[in-house]
């Protein structure tokens, strides 16, 4: 969350500087599932996900002013598969690849500098021991939530050195890796259970709190409310002092899930400690603590850029939640 944010805020701010006529400002998660992949010469949408190993918002990235996606013009079939049309970057989409390119080193850099290179170093270090130990065809990045909010990723691409990665595919292949064995096993996502029914209980939170206490935008809440309602694990209803305030609490089904949440956590962080070694699991989680009550150091947005605009966060999400509206990871 912080890195992509940190990043995010600088890509923005380089971008407003450069040009005043800038696409459709979207997340680091789209350079990763998208434009990382697009240049001048056409390459066709299969190849794209392929490569990135997760699916892209191509309405989106198009609308926005960053690719253009069509059938092949060669092609003799009147309805070919999407998989089969060519994209390629516009003049605005590669202005932006010139500028999200480098960023991955400068922010790490930074990083660096404001931790301490040998802290920067274990970190990577950490991760990268780790990563390498897991299933080689997972992204390079945190995909698009679908239904519910689960991870999805897909096997393809050419193999990849863990230690010749950014930081930030680092940071996104261990936490997906841990996000999908949890979802094998739970009714409910991790994004869903670490952002909401982490903070919801018998008693009744209002509504218009659980962003601030969660660090994901309402439309992130909005969508989660919707899965948990359909299965009964919530409901919402309103303040009896105060009629115009909603509030939203557990109901014993959602208790179970709450615990069930909890319980999981727990399990998988045990089979890591057995699967990949104590001393290893337990570095990585040192490191991380130590970073942790430092990271809104580098998350102050520059005057110019769209988070100057809104409510600064007083925490930052337990687990991104990637929507399609741009990619950001608390879902704005």
């Amino acid at each position: 969350m912080a890195f992509t944010i940190e990043f995010d805020n600088e890509a923005e701010h380089q971008l407003r500087h450069g040009s005043h006529d800038a696409p459709w400002l979207t997340s680091m998660v789209m350079w990763s599932n998208c434009m990382r992949f697009v240049g001048e010469e056409p390459v066709t949408v299969g190849q794209i996900e392929d490569s990135a190993r997760t699916i892209t918002n191509w309405n989106g990235m198009q609308r926005w002013g960053y690719v253009v996606v069509a059938p092949d013009p060669s092609q003799s079939r009147p309805k070919p598969p999407r998989r089969d049309w060519l994209v390629r970057a516009t003049p605005k989409g590669r202005a932006v690849r010139a500028i999200w390119k480098p960023l991955f080193e400068v922010i790490e850099k930074r990083w660096q500098k404001r931790f301490g290179k040998e802290e920067a170093g274990r970190l990577r270090e950490s991760l990268a021991a780790l990563a390498g130990q897991l299933d080689g065809g997972l992204p390079g990045c945190l995909p698009i939530l679908g239904y519910g909010l689960f991870s999805k990723a897909q096997s393809g691409g050419a193999p990849e050195t863990a230690a010749d990665l950014p930081l930030a595919a680092l940071l996104s292949k261990v936490l997906l890796a841990f996000a999908l064995e949890f979802e094998r096993e739970s009714e409910v996502s991790l994004a869903i259970c670490a952002n909401v029914l982490r903070l919801l209980g018998e008693e009744g939170v209002r509504v218009r709190d659980l962003p601030r206490l969660s660090g994901v935008s309402k439309e992130a809440i909005a969508m989660s409310f919707t899965f948990l309602k359909a299965r009964r694990h919530i409901v919402i209803e309103r303040a009896p002092a105060a009629l115009r305030t909603k509030l939203a609490r557990l109901t014993e089904s959602g208790l179970k899930a709450r615990a069930a949440y909890r319980r999981l956590l727990g399990a998988i962080e045990t089979r890591w400690r057995e699967r990949f070694g104590d001393a290893a699991i337990r570095h990585l989680r040192e490191t991380l603590e130590a970073l942790a009550p430092n990271l809104f150091l580098g998350l102050e947005p520059y005057p110019d850029n769209w988070r100057a605009a809104v409510p600064q966060p007083g925490t930052l999400p337990h687990y991104p939640m990637v929507l399609h509206r741009g990619g950001y990871p608390d879902g704005s």
